[in-house]
């Protein structure tokens, strides 16, 4: 009872800056788009991801969920979310064996529709649940690694149902990939090491939106920001907009905190560890714990202190340096912190529960692969969000409109 009432205020604070998936929850609940469906998602469970789960029920579905990161799951939510008639299959801690246990009990459900959260539930609907396969007649995916992972398995003619890619709609990836991580993943930092950032040296590796973001926010905390690139193009975004770009190679001597935020394994390998200063942080925000080479950091260090803070393991290398390592090298603002704030994933969630109920109606008609999410959905939400906050924009004249639909106006 008393994890139950604590979820159930997680959930209320949450939805309180969530008042467009709450909308959206409302509508379909007059609406039913989804009666008669069954839904297993792979997800966060957090408050945010319950207000989810909430309007996809108003919305007449049958839903299993399992947590996408065994670290990230908020107890007192799942046990609320089963109060409201959702099969949940987490906890916060479990080991690898029964992470992968919890995925497979939500696809238990024979589910039509799937959500996911880095692609494991889809890897191993294709790869150990086949027999399932002739039920799911489409999905989701939330994060640039699932995306990753789905293209190269459409490329390959691996994937057999229609995926959305909700995270490449522009709410997404501007708000929730740059604002919520750059904000969340300091924060977990901070909460896991109380370091000052102002002063030192932060090394973000992958300028992508979410390392955009990192980078913003340290630099924000008068850190020194230097960034890692592979794309040239990225590379030279990072040094127009003022930050030092390195290889890792050079800048693994100079960092005092390393977040990866790539999507990529062996971001951060022995060759780099073994030159970092006495001291140094590596956290990630990438989605797998596969960017920091735990394996090698394991192998490299004479001692081990596990929990020297909450999140923070320490390893003493042969010559007395000490490395800090978060969160066992997971995604360390779902694990030291509670993931980004709710009112970013109000944009995100209510472009997933649109694109869900979407869908639902074109499923018929479209093949196997990956989609993008429809443009006036992503609009729809962005409006729906700036009327929430009593934003008002301007709107083209006829004129207007006439002269970008003409190529007879000169100047």
């Amino acid at each position: 009872m008393d994890l139950w009432e604590s979820g159930e205020r997680q959930i209320s604070w949450a939805a309180r800056s969530m008042p467009v998936l709450t909308a959206i929850g409302e509508r379909f609940g007059v609406e039913r788009p989804l009666d008669g469906l069954k839904i297993a998602a792979c997800l966060h469970v957090t408050a945010e991801t319950a207000v989810l789960m909430g309007a996809l029920k108003a919305g007449g579905a049958e839903i299993a969920l399992a947590a996408s990161n065994p670290l990230s799951t908020q107890d007192d939510v799942a046990e609320a979310l089963r109060a409201y008639g959702i099969a949940v299959h987490a906890r916060a801690g479990v080991d690898r064996a029964t992470y992968y246990r919890h995925i497979h009990q939500a696809l238990d459900l024979e589910p039509d529709l799937v959500l996911d959260d880095g692609c494991d539930l889809v890897n191993i609907l294709h790869t150990e649940r086949t027999d399932l396969l002739e039920h799911v007649t489409g999905g989701c995916e939330e994060t640039t690694t699932g995306i990753i992972r789905l293209r190269q398995m459409a490329a390959e003619g691996a994937l057999r149902f229609p995926v959305v890619a909700v995270n490449d709609t522009r709410t997404k990836r501007m708000f929730d990939n740059r604002y919520g991580t750059g904000q969340s993943t300091l924060d977990g930092i901070m909460r896991a090491t109380n370091a000052m950032l102002a002063g030192r040296t932060v090394v973000v590796a992958g300028f992508g939106f979410c390392g955009r973001g990192v980078a913003e926010r340290a630099k924000g905390f008068g850190a020194r920001v230097i960034v890692t690139e592979i794309d040239a193009v990225k590379a030279l975004d990072a040094n127009l907009q003022g930050y030092e770009v390195r290889p890792m190679a050079q800048a693994a001597m100079l960092g005092d905190l390393f977040v990866t935020v790539t999507g990529n394994r062996d971001v951060i390998r022995a060759e780099h560890l073994s030159v970092m200063k006495d001291g140094a942080i590596l956290a990630n925000a990438g989605h797998f714990d596969v960017e920091i080479d735990v394996r090698a950091l394991d192998e490299l260090a004479t001692e081990v202190h596990r929990g020297v803070r909450p999140n923070t393991d320490e390893y003493v290398l042969p010559d007395g340096r000490r490395l800090l390592l978060l969160a066992e090298g997971r995604l360390v603002n779902l694990t030291a912190a509670e993931g980004h704030p709710a009112a970013v994933m109000d944009m995100s969630f209510s472009a997933q529960a649109l694109a869900v109920a979407w869908l639902v109606g074109e499923r018929s008609r479209l093949d196997p692969g990956v989609y993008d999410v429809p443009e006036e959905i992503d609009h729809e939400v962005a409006k729906l969000k700036l009327a929430a906050a009593g934003i008002g924009i301007d709107e083209l004249t006829p004129e207007q409109e006439d002269y970008l639909h003409s190529w007879r106006v000169g100047s």
